[in-house]
C-alpha cells in the first residue's frame, strides 16, 4: 500500500518543485516571452518588460527588440 508521502522526492530543494514534472522553460510559461527570449538576444526578464510596456504584437516587438541589440 502506498501512502501520499511516497510520491514526495528526496533530493534537497525538490519540494519546490513545480507541480505536475513540467521543467521550467526559457521564458516562463507566455509563448510571446519565450518567442523572444529565442528569436532575439533578449533574456526572458527583458521580453516581459517588452510585452508589459508595449503589447502581445510580435513583429512590434521583434522591431523594438532589434533597435535595443543596435543600442547596445
Amino acid at each position: 500500500m502506498t501512502q501520499a508521502n511516497d510520491n514526495i522526492p528526496r533530493r534537497p530543494g525538490a519540494a519546490n518543485a513545480p507541480q505536475g514534472g513540467k521543467l521550467p522553460v526559457k521564458g516562463g510559461d507566455d509563448p510571446d516571452v519565450r518567442f523572444l527570449a529565442e528569436n532575439t538576444d533578449l533574456s526572458p526578464k527583458q521580453a516581459r518588460e517588452l510585452i508589459r510596456d508595449h503589447g502581445h504584437d510580435r513583429h512590434k516587438l521583434l522591431e523594438i527588440a532589434r533597435t535595443m541589440k543596435a543600442e547596445s
